[in-house]
C-alpha cells in the first residue's frame, strides 16, 4: 500500500526545458529535454550541487489537452536563461505526497494512489504536480521518486 501524506513543502529552483506533451507521452519527451539541461549545467559549474531531476507538470483544466512540462534539475540559485533552458520553480504550499519505490514503469501506481486518496478525502488539486527523482540504484526496487500534487488551499 502506498502511503499519502499532506505537507507544506519549500519551493525548489529548477533549470528546465519546457515541452508540451500529452499524458502518456512523457516517456518519449523527457530525455532530449533533460539532455539540454545537463549540457547547460556542465557549462555552468557551481549552479548545481546535489540537486535531483525534477519533472514539473502544469495540468490543463481539460485533461484531453496537452500539458506543459518543465523537465529539469534542481539548482542552488537563479541564473540567466540560455537557449531553451530557463528558470522554473515548484510552488510553496500544501501538497499530497507519496514515495514511489521501484521501477519507473510502475510510477503510475503512485499517481493513482494520490488521486484515490484525494477522492476519498475530498481534496482538490491545484493544477500542478511534480516528481523528484532520487539517485538511480543498481537494484531497481530501491529506486525512489517523490511524487507531489499541489492542493487547493
Amino acid at each position: 500500500m502506498i502511503e499519502v501524506t499532506v505537507q507544506t513543502v519549500p519551493s525548489r529552483t529548477i533549470a528546465a526545458v519546457r515541452r508540451q506533451v500529452r499524458i502518456g507521452e512523457v516517456g518519449s519527451a523527457w530525455k532530449p529535454a533533460l539532455d539540454q539541461v545537463w549540457s547547460f549545467l556542465r557549462q555552468n559549474p557551481g549552479l548545481r550541487t546535489d540537486g535531483h531531476n525534477i519533472f514539473l507538470y502544469h495540468h490543463p483544466a481539460n485533461r484531453q489537452l496537452p500539458m506543459d512540462v518543465d523537465f529539469g534539475v534542481e539548482v542552488i540559485r537563479e541564473f540567466e536563461p540560455s537557449g531553451e533552458v530557463r528558470l522554473a520553480r515548484t510552488p510553496t504550499r500544501r501538497v499530497a505526497t507519496a514515495i514511489h519505490l521501484g521501477s519507473y514503469a510502475r510510477l503510475k501506481e503512485t499517481h493513482d494512489a494520490i488521486h484515490m486518496w484525494a477522492k476519498v478525502n475530498h481534496e482538490t488539486f491545484a493544477g500542478q504536480s511534480w516528481e523528484i527523482y532520487g539517485d538511480p540504484q543498481p537494484d531497481e526496487s530501491k529506486t525512489e521518486v517523490r511524487v507531489e500534487y499541489l492542493l487547493e488551499s
